[in-house]
């Protein structure tokens, strides 16, 4: 295992970024990996799931002690995505041994997920003030299940590409729960995305797909760079930065899928 200095730089500034915008670190971590550093798109997607599952961890211990965590949510969450990602993880096992090219299926999907996670980040209030109402009429049964069809959803996204379970799932969970406060859906996030960003790692990992010293290279700059984003979060108008942000997404993503 070799540690690499430049990639802890890159846990850096992506860390920084999270600690400022509050997007996941999947959105941004694994198309660097793939643009800017050349790692294939299965091996990028399942070194960042690992990384996720990590600091993702940290960040519920915090959730579940402050008490934003709701437990409800996160089993739903959880019933849709665990058995979705294990399909998904099944099914490109198969796909990798059957084909040589599953690595532009993957960048070709990411690049679609990275232009859908920057329209659900620069519309966001837009797309809650419109549907939000309309879901908060459902009763309770329904709600329930459509949050397990979100989660299925996100465990075959985030399995193939490590982005959704943050800008995307956040926005669906602030329609579906309107009446949340929103500290207590963003716990509920993070802590759902713990299992599913483990077992999908896991399952890359049973892959070959897993780049160990990466990942510990990742790990030692983006500690500190959450931290530091955190701090001086509340400096940065969101005016600026999103708008950035999700062009910058866009951007990316356009690269991916059209090349």
């Amino acid at each position: 295992m070799v540690y690499n200095p430049f990639y802890s730089l890159a846990g850096v500034l992506v860390g920084l970024l999270v600690g400022l915008t509050g997007v996941g670190g999947g959105s941004l971590m694994t198309p660097l990996l793939v643009l800017v550093f050349g790692f294939h798109p299965v091996t990028a997607v399942g070194t960042d799931l690992l990384y996720a599952s990590a600091t993702k961890t940290v960040g519920t211990a915090v959730h579940g002690w402050r008490g934003t965590v709701d437990w409800r949510v996160v089993r739903r969450l959880a019933t849709g995505s665990v058995p979705t990602t294990i399909a998904t993880l099944v099914a490109l096992s198969y796909a990798t041994h059957r084909s040589a090219d599953t690595g532009h299926l993957v960048a070709t999907i990411l690049g679609s997920a990275l232009l859908l996670t920057a329209v659900a980040i620069l519309f966001r209030a837009r797309i809650v003030d419109k549907l939000a109402p309309r879901f908060g009429r459902f009763d309770e049964g329904r709600i329930a299940w459509l949050t397990v069809l979100l989660g299925a959803i996100l465990g075959t996204l985030v399995s193939l590409t490590s982005v959704g379970a943050g800008a995307l799932g956040m926005t669906a969970l602030l329609v579906l729960y309107p009446r949340l406060e929103v500290k207590r859906l963003v716990g509920s996030d993070i802590a759902h995305a713990v299992p599913l960003t483990l077992i999908a790692g896991l399952g890359h990992l049973s892959l070959g797909a897993v780049d160990l010293s990466l990942l510990v290279s990742l790990l030692a700059g983006s500690v500190p760079g959450i931290v530091i984003g955190s701090l001086v979060a509340t400096r940065v108008p969101d005016r600026v930065l999103v708008p950035i942000l999700a062009v910058t997404l866009a951007l990316v993503g356009a690269k991916l899928v059209f090349g």
